[in-house]
């Protein structure tokens, strides 16, 4: 078993005001989709401008909070939000979902295209590999905040985590999810994304392989509530992935397949 490091989840306190590590985590998140969309915008006979890049990040990161915040009460604390519908903006208790975050930024996407005159899903090929390095420091906030973290197991690596009532030796599946969802898929969104695909094919990719990952991870991951949706294993993380796999599949299939969008050799860029 391996000692759990029992970091503070306050980095910073001045006097009444409190920095968690967990919000420090989202301004690497966000900081590191700015530095990689410079990046992406610099290549030749690209047509994002600077102020471009700033606008998007900046819809993307209202996307991330606001679509986190309400799936999260939505797919995870519903009864809480129907007693009591102003827990929807009591963020200091915690509660983010990845889902709604995810459509929080097509919705901000969609918002930002129609502004720019982009076509949407060339802004979403733009956007997809921005993502997973925000996914990687978010889970690395869950670990530090002892958040999230898995189920019980007897693996040499197990940690005690002292936000657990129980005190099991679990699994940190809070750092599986960094790697796979987080490092993993940036990993192979980036490297895929740095040639020329049609149009949707990075998009699809992207949410295949968040779905394929977290719908692993959540084999070790202790469900939320502690309470299985169907057959006895089948979590909610899951259930909510399952749709992006189907989608994001079926998107790669058609961007290679259908004549009508635009393929590899006559792509413009968005």
């Amino acid at each position: 078993m391996l000692q759990y490091p029992n970091i503070d989840p306050i980095a910073i306190s001045l006097g009444p005001l409190q920095i968690h590590w967990y919000g420090i985590m989202y301004l690497i998140g966000f900081a590191a989709a700015w530095f990689l969309a410079k990046k992406r915008a610099s290549i030749k006979n690209s047509t994002w401008s600077d102020e471009q890049v700033g606008d998007l990040i900046f819809y993307g990161a209202m996307g991330v909070v606001i679509g986190g915040r309400i799936g999260y009460m939505l797919f995870y604390n519903f009864s809480s939000l129907l007693s009591d519908p102003l827990s929807l903006f009591y963020v200091w208790q915690g509660g983010m979902s990845f889902h709604g975050g995810f459509l929080g930024v097509i919705a901000a996407v969609y918002i930002f295209s129609r502004l720019t005159k982009k076509p949407v899903f060339k802004v979403l090929d733009f956007v997809a590999p921005l993502v997973p390095i925000g996914l990687a420091a978010g889970r690395m906030g869950n670990f530090i905040g002892a958040e999230l973290y898995g189920r019980a197991t007897d693996v040499p690596w197990g940690m005690v985590f002292p936000t657990d009532p129980l005190a099991l030796v679990r699994h940190p599946s809070q750092l599986y999810q960094a790697g796979l969802e987080g490092l993993t898929l940036f990993v192979i969104i980036w490297f895929y994304s740095a040639k020329p695909r049609p149009t949707f094919a990075v998009s699809g990719m992207f949410c295949m392989g968040y779905g394929l990952f977290r719908s692993f991870v959540e084999f070790f991951r202790q469900p939320d509530d502690g309470v299985f949706v169907a057959f006895g294993w089948l979590t909610r993380g899951q259930l909510l992935s399952l749709p992006m796999i189907v989608v994001g599949a079926l998107v790669v299939i058609l961007a290679y397949t259908n004549s009508s969008f635009d393929k590899p050799n006559t792509r413009t860029k968005a």
